[in-house]
């Protein structure tokens, strides 16, 4: 089953993990060590950001490390881009403005 993206990281347990993984692979119970929850829940939460494709499982031997897969945190980044442009023309407006009424206080 394919999730949706944006709902796996609108869990703020998921994005913990996401950004732990940002720094290195890690196992399941590597992950685990870092949340004040049961193994059980935080691979729940690894199967999900698994099955929306932000993370990749790699075998090494008898364990299982977990990645961060840049390219989907790139789409994300794309998609927000929009709206990352749209706020930044509103805030130079609103220095703009700022200014204004600055200048003409004095």
């Amino acid at each position: 089953m394919r999730r949706d993206i944006f709902q796996a990281i609108a869990d703020p347990t998921r994005r913990a993990i996401i950004a732990l993984l940002a720094m290195q692979a890690m196992t399941p119970n590597g992950i685990a060590e870092h949340f004040d929850t049961t193994r059980q829940a935080i691979s729940k939460h690894l199967r999900i950001l698994t099955e929306c494709e932000l993370l990749k499982q790699e075998h090494q031997g008898r364990e299982i490390f977990y990645h961060l897969e840049i390219q989907k945190m790139k789409e994300i980044d794309k998609w927000l881009e929009q709206f990352r442009k749209l706020w930044e023309t509103r805030f130079d407006q609103l220095d703009d403005v700022l200014s204004n009424l600055q200048k003409n206080k004095k």
